[in-house]
């Protein structure tokens, strides 16, 4: 490459007023520099000046009046040192320390989430609430911030955490609306993903995300939502009064597509020829987007088949931990023995949280086969994304949109490491469209929403919705705010209207059929059988594979054995499961039903049940089991955390610290780790080489940055 001809054509680019094509042209001399071990011009630096790039600004070889740049656009990230923000970063935070109410749209290397750290450090808000998508993203979200400022704020990821005087509270939607009555006030409501907020995306949690952007905007001081790849967006009672900022043509990275489909023409065989081709030629990252399970399995084939041994310890003694921990003939310790790993959105979160760790490591795994669930749960990224499947993956198979694509792609390239993100079309992209985000009122989200307290918040439709439906519920119960009451008092956790009606028809018209709830608190799993049946059955089609019939026979089949969850490793899990034709892939899909899905209508039961029956029973200490998958509850919370179970036996059997207490919150556990240590922590003998280093990832999420 001829730099000095390259920038010539970049200048003419700027003056002409084509800045975007300017800016990509730029990030590519980045990368020839970066391979070619080459300095910056000074000339290179102005044109990263003219760009807005300024964090790419070289300080030693940059003139006076770009060195000038560098220092006035740097800011206070938490951290010792200041750093530097780019143009549109700095304009974003700008518009947040004047206290504006903002809604973001931008690429998925712009470093919006990089602003927050920014504002809370200089802002010192006293109470941050950050919505985020899933367990994971709270969890890395907590690993980050916790290093900067867990000295000045209390970090809360779980709900049963005490408030300080300065906090930052992190939850997916579900566990947001539990703080309601403990929150007063909120300095900063920060929505992030906020699009999934639309049906559109996300039609079974909309209706929560919904709830809590009402609930918690309206004792929220400032808002700012956060979202990829919104292009227009429409206004309503939701975020009637949010600036709306589109930042989508604001690269920091180029991604660099290559178009294989053509070649391909639907051809498996070339297909897979050609993702061969892709990775052995490459030794950087990658990331390949398989959209469905089935996918994922034919991926793995391919590679099972194709792939010798991966020469890293690290990842070799991964594989060894999950033959012994988990199964040994499962496909997984097989991929992870050629250097690949598996993401989705049903493996126990500390398992996903240490491949996708192992993922960054230089010595880890080279590849993940993904879902959209690395999209929606990780922020992390690759030199390159391959694209095996332009389907969305889940029900109806539907095709990918132009939206989700370009979610996707947006996690090739990174700052600094990959200045071009390589993308490997094998199938076809979807059309270009201009994203517009709509927000509509869902009648899934009537369930406890007060309409005269939210008044100023919902339009007289939606109004109008909620008071017919609580009029209907509360003829169904059989007294005038009888609904408004078990809201209040319980703080309904289904996120869809219509269950609920049903459970109290049900209730209201077959009350003999719900005798004997107190089975449920039983510690034998045969006496909950007839109401497991009974409730699975008022909301068929949603309890595994297969026929209704047949997935409603396992699912109880399940339920009996997963009581063994803390006091049996996996694999003796597994074998008892053999009985009910379940194997390792349904064990994670099962406990992921139970812990959400059936612990929250089983709570909701609860709280009908004790309006509607006369019996008196209590059955929350089910339903608490049921929400922590009949671990310890500790010992479920610290998976977000990266530590799996096993781990949390061999450290709770060492005798160091007690993991089955049942009224100790998380934080003063995190406190009785890093008083014990880390390193008298290590030295428990039963603690295998990968176990370490599980504990020392662990470690280094719940203690601060050197540089904070």
């Amino acid at each position: 490459m001829d730099v000095f001809e390259n920038c010539h054509v970049i200048n003419e680019n700027i003056i002409s007023g084509n800045t975007v094509l300017a800016r990509n042209q730029l990030i590519q001399v980045l990368d020839f520099l970066k391979n070619e071990n080459l300095e910056k011009s000074s000339l290179v630096n102005n044109l990263l000046r003219q760009t807005g790039l300024y964090p790419y600004i070289d300080y030693d070889s940059a003139n006076w009046s770009d060195k000038f740049v560098l220092e006035a656009f740097k800011a206070d990230v938490g951290i010792k040192e200041p750093v530097t923000l780019h143009r549109e970063q700095s304009h974003l935070l700008k518009l947040l320390l004047e206290g504006r109410n903002v809604a973001i749209s931008a690429p998925t290397s712009f470093g919006k989430s990089f602003v927050i750290d920014s504002y809370i450090a200089i802002a010192k808000p006293k109470t941050v609430v950050i919505i985020v998508p899933t367990i994971a993203l709270t969890d890395e979200t907590r690993r980050r911030l916790y290093k900067k400022f867990s000295d000045e704020y209390r970090i809360i990821t779980t709900t049963d955490c005490e408030l300080e005087e300065k906090n930052i509270l992190i939850f997916p939607q579900e566990r947001a609306i539990n703080y309601l009555d403990k929150l007063k006030s909120i300095d900063i409501l920060i929505i992030d993903e906020f699009y999934k907020a639309s049906s559109k995306y996300d039609k079974e949690r909309s209706p929560t995300l919904l709830k809590a952007i009402i609930k918690l905007g309206k004792i929220s001081k400032q808002k700012y939502f956060l979202a990829p790849n919104i292009k227009n967006f429409e206004k309503n009672v939701f975020t009637e009064d949010m600036e709306f900022v589109e930042k989508l043509d604001f690269n920091t990275v180029y991604l660099k597509s290559h178009d294989y489909f053509n070649e391909i023409q639907g051809d498996e065989e070339k297909k897979t020829q050609k993702l061969l081709e892709i990775l052995k030629s490459n030794s950087d990252k990658s990331l390949i987007y398989a959209a469905s399970y089935s996918q994922i399995r034919k991926v793995s084939l391919i590679v099972l088949e194709n792939f010798d041994l991966f020469e890293s310890e690290l990842v070799q003694d991964f594989s060894s931990w999950l033959e012994e921990n988990y199964e040994f003939n499962w496909a997984l310790p097989k991929l992870v023995k050629r250097g690949f790993g598996i993401h989705n959105g049903q493996l126990h979160r500390s398992l996903s949280q240490i491949q996708v760790k192992l993922f960054e490591e230089v010595q880890g795994i080279r590849g993940l086969i993904s879902t959209s669930s690395l999209i929606e749960g990780v922020n992390t990224s690759a030199k390159n994304v391959i694209i095996w499947k332009n389907r969305k993956g889940g029900r109806g198979n539907a095709r990918l949109d132009s939206f989700t694509f370009k979610n996707i792609i947006g996690r090739g390239g990174r700052m600094f490491i990959h200045f071009i993100g390589n993308i490997y079309l094998l199938e076809e992209p979807p059309a270009e469209d201009d994203t517009q985000l709509s927000i509509e009122f869902p009648d899934a989200a009537l369930t406890d929403i007060d309409e005269e307290k939210y008044s100023n918040e919902l339009s007289e439709d939606q109004i109008d919705k909620i008071k017919i439906y609580k009029e209907e519920m509360d003829s169904i119960i059989g007294e005038k705010g009888s609904y408004d009451k078990i809201s209040a008092e319980s703080k309904m956790q289904s996120s869809d209207s219509s269950i609920i009606k049903k459970l109290a028809i049900d209730m209201g018209s077959k009350p003999t059929t719900w005798k004997g709830l107190s089975y449920l608190n039983s510690d034998d799993p045969n006496d909950w059988e007839y109401f497991i049946k009974k409730v699975t059955w008022l909301d068929p089609g949603k309890w595994g594979d297969g026929p209704y019939g047949e997935q409603h026979a396992k699912f109880v089949g399940f339920m009996k054995v997963l009581p063994m969850n803390w006091n049996h490793t996996i694999p003796e899990i597994l074998k008892q499961l053999e009985e009910y034709d379940l194997d390792i892939d349904s064990f994670f899909k099962l406990e992921r039903i139970v812990t959400f899905k059936f612990a929250s209508i089983m709570s909701d039961i609860n709280a009908l049940q004790k309006k509607m029956l006369p019996s008196g029973v209590d059955i929350s200490p089910f339903v608490s089991k049921l929400s922590s998958a009949f671990l310890p509850p500790l010992v479920y919370t610290l998976e977000e955390y990266g530590v799996p179970r096993m781990v949390s036996r061999k450290i709770h059997n060492s005798g160091l610290i007690n993991l089955e207490r049942m009224d100790v919150p998380i934080h003063d556990i995190i406190s009785e780790f890093i008083e014990i240590g880390e390193e008298k922590l290590l030295s428990i003998d039963t603690l295998s080489k990968f176990d370490k280093y599980i504990v020392r990832y662990f470690y280094n999420g719940i203690q601060m940055n050197d540089d904070a």
